[in-house]
């Protein structure tokens, strides 16, 4: 079954995930809560060095089916290591991004089948209990992208450098996640303000998750 305290959060580049994550972060810990903040690929020693195999380097570096193996080999260290323990301690566990980043992203090169195999044997049950997909025309979020990367000098830019047609495949991958599995998924408008887009996420995560939240808020 899917983990109560287990949010993800997902989208095209670009899209703001990084900021609306602390922002909700902030919210819950000012209930009370114990957060755990973490991302993929990455969140455990050995996943952030795979991450540096798939966020840098040529766009052609990897075939999509090692591409695909390669994140989920992160995603068994996260889990193992980040994720289960810390909803086992009681802690809110929230990532930037998880398995739906990879059925967008390498399944556009391998196929849904594919990854799905996967995902069953390396997530199984530990699905999030809600997923909040940001989206936003492309043009707009590769732009805050490149503003972003012209500000930190990083070089993990490597699925931005992917064309026009692969970042229009990703938003349409990424809205048809969330109309096949609406109990889960929730689309946000993330084209607005920072405080905008904070908003409609904690509308959404208190009428998703009222129980856990009630049950521990004093």
């Amino acid at each position: 079954m899917a983990q109560a305290r287990f949010i993800t959060l997902e989208g095209g580049e670009g899209a703001g995930k990084s900021t609306q994550i602390q922002l909700l972060a902030e919210k819950l810990r000012a209930r009370g809560e114990t957060v755990c903040v973490t991302r993929e690929p990455g969140g455990a020693a050995g996943a952030e060095a795979i991450r540096q195999l798939l966020v840098t380097g040529e766009t052609t570096r990897w075939s999509a089916k090692t591409e695909a193996l390669l994140h989920f080999a992160a995603r068994a260290d996260h889990l193992e290591r980040t994720i289960r323990p810390a909803l086992a301690r009681g802690e809110w566990v929230i990532s930037d991004r998880f398995v739906d980043s990879t059925l967008a992203y390498q399944g556009q090169g391998v196929g849904l089948e594919f990854i799905n195999e996967l995902k069953e044997m390396v997530v199984g049950a530990d699905m999030p209990a809600l997923t909040l997909i940001l989206d936003l025309p492309v043009e707009q979020g590769l732009a805050r992208a490149k503003s972003r990367q012209g500000q930190d000098n990083s070089a993990e830019d490597r699925y931005e450098r992917m064309d026009r047609a692969f970042h229009e495949n990703l938003r349409q991958a990424f809205l048809n996640i969330a109309k096949n599995e609406p109990e889960r998924c929730a689309v946000i408008d993330a084209s607005g303000d920072p405080a905008a887009v904070a908003t409609a996420i904690w509308q959404t995560v208190e009428q998703r998750l009222t129980p856990p939240l009630s049950r521990n808020c004093h």
